[in-house]
């Protein structure tokens, strides 16, 4: 291979990286920042609730489906798609659910204010939820998750020392979340732009094998 075909080869590649990488990073940092807008802005139903379809259904989807449709020059009936893209997919998913919760925390440190509050209902399952109504308030708004203080011995007419949302979005909590999720955040972005990237760099190869070999690949 001459110098100059060499050359021509590493600005290949190069592009595609840059654009595989680019890919990836719109998929997977566009799941945690819709997901964490939705309780940091706030941003009410039905546009939190297209937020979060976006962040935790469609945006992970999307990292697999657009190596898969688009950016290709093979054949649809010939395409493959690199097993890297299973990470995106699922990194997607978690990104979308972590940023909701650092949302959470961050809508709370924001607007949260702290308050007595009654159980008037309490939904038993594989995961409990209590509704909970201000004293002398209105219901408050998402109801209480067991993780966050309906636990098992929590009644109905219970009362509990709650930090809420008065805008509805953020879910309360009965101690307030002081964990960090950036590094984790940080860590989980990284991987999905890392495998996508991989996953592209490999598709993009064999394509250039497919036109090489005139579509016998």
């Amino acid at each position: 291979m001459t110098p100059t075909a060499e050359r021509d080869t590493d600005i290949a590649l190069r592009i595609t990286m840059i654009r595989w990488s680019l890919c990836a990073l719109a998929c997977a940092g566009g799941s945690a920042g819709l997901a964490w807008l939705v309780p940091a802005a706030p941003l009410r139903n039905p546009f939190g609730g297209a937020a979060l379809l976006l962040a935790l259904i469609v945006l992970p989807l999307t990292s697999v489906l657009v190596p898969l449709l688009w950016l290709r020059r093979i054949p649809l009936r010939q395409r493959k798609v690199a097993w890297q893209f299973i990470v995106p997919v699922v990194v997607g998913v978690a990104l979308g659910v972590i940023g909701k919760q650092a949302g959470d925390q961050a809508g709370l440190a924001d607007r949260g204010q702290w308050t007595e509050a009654v159980v008037v209902h309490k939904e038993e399952g594989k995961t409990d939820r209590c509704l909970v109504r201000a004293s002398g308030g209105p219901a408050i708004w998402p109801s209480l998750s067991e993780g966050d203080g309906c636990r098992k011995s929590v009644s109905e007419g219970a009362t509990l020392r709650i930090r809420y949302d008065p805008e509805g979005v953020a879910r309360p909590v009965e101690d307030v979340d002081t964990a960090s999720y950036g590094e984790l955040l940080a860590y989980l972005l990284v991987a999905a732009v890392a495998m996508g990237t991989w996953g592209g760099v490999r598709q993009s190869r064999w394509d250039r094998e497919y036109e090489a070999t005139g579509g016998r690949v």
